[in-house]
């Protein structure tokens, strides 16, 4: 009797020593830092922050793109030509004559953009006789690509520009509404958008605009 409850024990003790969990052992280590590559995944995630911050304003900045409507600016610019306009160039300097600009007369906002070049200055007095362009009551061709004018509109009397006002005019000037019309007008400064500088567009006109 005694040897199978000996017996019976000793299986008892086996089970437990099959079915016991083993003990899980962790070393007793430090997290290790490896500062040098911690160092290199910090510049390049600040390099690539930097040069998104770049894509973006340069895209900004240098990349809003205007269509061209009609054929007022031809053949600098045709009907449909896709242009860049930059937007930063007029924080540095003023518009000059001969700019080409983008602006939406009468600063209305849902006006489609419209690209005409720059002929007279603010606290200039434009007029239109004979076909030709006076600035200050004398004939003017510096930065005008534009002659022998049919049409005097508005400017067929002195016109004298304010401070921030511009008067712009197409270089197709037969087929242009601008500042000789009244829907267009004196252009103020706040209206401008920017200088149209690059056409992208595919054709004749694709690339940076020159002067005819």
């Amino acid at each position: 009797m005694k040897k199978r409850e000996i017996r019976k024990k000793r299986r008892q003790r086996t089970k437990q020593k099959v079915w016991q969990k083993p003990k899980l052992h962790f070393p007793n280590e430090g997290i290790h830092i490896d500062k040098d590559r911690a160092k290199k995944s910090f510049l390049l995630i600040l390099e690539l922050g930097i040069a998104c911050v770049l894509a973006y304003s340069l895209v900004l900045f240098y990349g809003q793109r205007v269509s061209n409507a009609g054929d007022s600016m031809s053949p600098v610019l045709k009907n449909g030509d896709v242009v860049l306009v930059d937007r930063l160039v007029y924080n540095a300097v003023k518009p000059k004559r001969g700019d080409i600009i983008v602006f939406k007369p009468g600063g209305i906002e849902n006006a489609h953009y419209l690209i005409k070049r720059v002929v007279a200055l603010p606290g200039e007095t434009i007029q239109i006789k004979n076909g030709s362009i006076y600035i200050d009551g004398e004939i003017c061709t510096e930065g005008i690509y534009v002659s022998k004018i049919s049409s005097a509109g508005l400017a067929a009397e002195p016109i004298e520009l304010g401070a921030n006002e511009y008067f712009v005019i197409g270089d197709n000037h037969e087929g242009s509404d601008d500042s000789r019309t009244a829907d267009v007008g004196k252009v103020k400064r706040s209206d401008i958008f920017g200088k149209a500088w690059f056409v992208i567009s595919a054709g004749d006109n694709f690339g940076r605009i020159k002067d005819k």
